[in-house]
């Protein structure tokens, strides 16, 4: 059974939304190094319909000398999730339909691991069926005051372990966490 890892920019008061606030900050080359490391032994990306529509135009044309990210995020299968979204236009895309916690289950017992970047509201149902295995989260060092939170209010409690941490010389916290092996989602 794969790992679902959640990779997420966000500000210090848990805001994900769609991250143009982190320009300001430039992009440490350690973080690239961070998340090629959340992709390791992936063999599946798990998309919303927002973030694939953002990803499939910047993402399908880059090459790897323009990224090293490139080849996994053009050759790795995608499935996104999508109740309304009818034809995927980037190469490996499967689309799943609306948000099936089993569906997902199943996706994940069949893969090594799921690597999944932004997508908040599917990232929030995830957290909420206790299917994330790992977090990454890059946390901003600015306040944004409101937008979609990484936690949603009725999030169950749980417990993570906290897996790594740096920062980087723009100002950027890595935190990677991992759920804790024990009722991960008990108060």
């Amino acid at each position: 059974m794969g790992a679902i890892r959640v990779h997420e920019f966000m500000s210090m008061d848990g805001v994900i939304d769609t991250p143009t606030w982190t320009m300001d900050f430039g992009f440490d080359p350690k973080m690239g190094q961070a998340i090629a490391k959340v992709m390791t032994g992936c063999d599946g990306i798990l998309l919303g319909r927002k973030t694939y529509e953002m990803f499939e135009p910047a993402w399908s044309a880059r090459t790897s000398e323009e990224d090293p990210g490139a080849p996994f995020m053009n050759d790795t299968t995608k499935y996104i999730v999508s109740s309304t979204l009818e034809k995927a236009t980037w190469s490996n895309s499967i689309i799943l339909g609306s948000y099936d916690r089993r569906a997902i289950q199943r996706i994940k017992d069949s893969r090594h691991g799921i690597y999944v970047s932004g997508s908040g509201t599917l990232v929030r149902a995830l957290i909420a069926d206790g299917l994330v295995d790992e977090l990454h989260l890059f946390v901003y060092p600015l306040t944004r005051g409101s937008g979609p939170y990484l936690f949603a209010k009725d999030t169950p409690p749980g417990k993570w372990d906290l897996a790594s941490c740096e920062t980087y010389d723009n100002g950027v916290l890595y935190l990677g966490y991992r759920r804790a092996p024990s009722s991960a989602f008990e108060a």
